[in-house]
């Protein structure tokens, strides 16, 4: 008998409002560990609203959210979960931080309920830029690196806490085609050899690669979630492209 996926993340008919503007409705998804999903859907469809929810930032209006089995006011072990914000690439140029510095920061601040100790933070940051390859660069200041460079110092920073999964809102906004494809192959290398799961939103309908697995079309519902060779082939797609809306596809 083939064992059961584990379920890590659930959401119950959850809806939330902007000033009695509905964000997103009734809202029923589940994720499973060792998933990789994508996130779909146009502006405003409430993308970053379900993964701010996810990650205790907003309190949804009605529904109820579990997160590793507990329910979202019960639980405390957020650095079981790496969360990386919109724009977060941004760095105030003046602002003189480093690369280990900014690695590090997560962990100080959960220092205390880990029992962690300056060595083995020193140990942390170290192994995170290794796995992202930046390891040579831990003493540079963070303004001096590229964006596809800072990219990868904020999943060095996010895989320091030793995450469970992690959650990304459109990573790669405004970096050209050769740096996404290199992200979504670190994203792919984490899922695969370290059973990472990621959930990645992204505002074009589908702009994913060959390691995505499962895709969830929001448009303040949940239209679709499922595979996503599925996806491709399914009528919600056909009425999306009917629209003139934008699909791309990196899988190869």
């Amino acid at each position: 008998m083939e064992n059961q996926p584990e379920e890590i993340v659930r959401l119950e008919q959850v809806t939330y409002s902007y000033n009695n503007i509905p964000a997103i409705k009734d809202i029923n998804l589940s994720i499973n560990r060792g998933d990789f999903l994508a996130i779909i859907g146009p502006n405003g469809s409430g993308k970053t609203t379900l993964l701010k929810i996810i990650v205790g930032l907003l309190k949804p209006n009605q529904g109820r959210v579990w997160l590793f089995g507990l329910p979202l006011d019960k639980f405390n072990q957020w650095f079981r979960l790496g969360y990386i914000q919109q724009k977060a690439t941004y760095f105030d140029p003046v602002f003189p931080i480093s690369v280990e510095e900014v690695v590090g920061s997560n962990l100080q601040a959960i220092r205390k309920e880990k029992a962690l100790t300056r060595s083995q933070i020193k140990d942390r940051v170290h192994e995170a830029l290794r796995i992202v390859s930046l390891e040579k660069e831990i003493k540079k200041l963070i303004k001096e690196l590229s964006g596809g460079q800072q990219q990868r110092v904020l999943i060095a920073r996010a895989l320091a806490t030793e995450p469970e999964i992690l959650l990304l809102d459109e990573p790669t906004e405004g970096v050209d085609a050769l740096t996404q494809e290199r992200f979504y192959d670190l994203l792919g290398q984490l899922n695969q050899e370290k059973n990472l799961t990621i959930v990645l939103v992204t505002h074009d309908y589908v702009i994913v690669n060959k390691h995505v697995k499962q895709v969830a079309c929001l448009n303040q519902k949940l239209i679709y979630h499922g595979k996503h060779s599925e996806f491709c082939q399914s009528t919600v797609v056909q009425e999306l492209l009917k629209g003139g809306h934008h699909f791309v596809s990196h899988r190869h």
